[in-house]
């Protein structure tokens, strides 16, 4: 009975930290929807995949959002028609870049300010280069949900070619999508139309992503409240002082507590006296990125194909560049 009353508690707890960077990240989504001129907005943009990335990574240091309230943000960005390394680094890159954030580890990590500069600076990194990856894509609607890719148009191919996905991320096209439809009707006319209508329009926007993404973050919520109750956390804190395994640790444990970005500082600050720097790093990094809820959020993006090289590919990068810390340290 103590442990089902220990798990409410948490859901309950990881619902009241989500939910309002949701609705902010959601509110943004919808602004950038109703009172954007997506086109110009798109013109704005870096065409090249590195500077897309880097473009993305700073959008995601000016939008205080956690890693709920950047997944709206990043759907529209790509519903929008913006570089896919934009709205990858945008993703991975919002929950630890932002003002928000920084200032909350620094505080936690008053004595010890290399890990608020190493986060940023890792976070920022592995945010680049997985964005950089992703931009090597052809045609992306292989790797997004059709929800999402009827939005975009098709890519433009030679004469007598067939537009297929060449990359490892998706699944071939035998056939382009028709957008027509699509394109005649959508943001163009909703920016002509009067501010009230335009805010009534952005309350219905606002009410069908929560319905849709705050159904995928009370599932992940209570899974992650139930595995934290589950595993016995002395497991984990016994691994804390191996430079291999304390980093494994801290990864895992990241990804099953799926604390908020803005709070997680001061969670990782109760492991400091027994963990390496590395693995708390490994955390503060990793978890932001890839946890529990994220995963379901993000799947309402991308395919599950797309979702496991970000999920491998974040690991890994995460993983070397805290080892070289751990080792570097000693």
């Amino acid at each position: 009975m103590n442990q089902i009353l220990s798990a409410f508690t948490l859901f309950i707890s990881l619902l009241v930290e989500a939910i309002p960077f949701l609705l902010m990240g959601v509110l943004l989504s919808g602004a950038l929807l109703i009172f954007v001129d997506e086109r110009k907005l798109i013109e704005l943009l870096p065409k090249s995949p590195f500077l897309g990335a880097l473009a993305g990574s700073l959008l995601g240091f000016m939008f205080p959002v956690c890693e709920c309230g950047n997944v709206p943000v990043a759907r529209r960005l790509i519903s929008q028609g913006a570089p896919i390394s934009v709205a990858v680094s945008f993703l991975m890159a919002a929950p630890t870049i932002n003002p928000v954030v920084i200032w909350a580890t620094w505080t936690a990590f008053r004595d010890q300010p290399e890990i608020a500069v190493l986060r940023v600076v890792l976070s920022f990194m592995i945010a680049n280069i997985v964005a950089m990856v992703f931009s090597s894509q052809k045609d992306v609607r292989a790797i997004l949900q059709p929800n999402i890719a009827i939005a975009l148009p098709a890519p433009k191919v030679k004469a007598g070619a067939v537009p297929v996905g060449t990359f490892f991320l998706g699944e071939a096209r035998s056939q382009p999508l028709d957008f027509a439809s699509y394109l005649s009707s959508n943001n163009q006319q909703i920016i002509t139309k009067s501010l009230p209508d335009r805010l009534n329009l952005l309350l219905d926007n606002t009410l069908a992503e929560m319905r849709e993404l705050g159904a995928i973050l009370v599932m992940g919520s209570a899974i992650a409240a139930i595995i934290q109750v589950w595993v016995p956390r002395d497991i984990i804190v016994g691994l804390g002082q191996g430079p291999v395994s304390s980093i494994l640790a801290m990864m895992t444990l990241a990804a099953i507590v799926s604390i908020c970005s803005t709070v997680d500082a001061f969670f990782a600050l109760s492991f400091a006296a027994t963990f390496t720097g590395g693995s708390l790093l490994a955390f503060l990094v990793f978890g932001p990125i890839i946890d529990l809820k994220a995963i379901g959020l993000i799947l309402t993006i991308f395919k599950k194909r797309a979702v496991i090289y970000i999920f491998l590919l974040t690991a890994q990068l995460t993983f070397l560049s805290c080892l070289f810390i751990n080792f570097q340290i000693r």
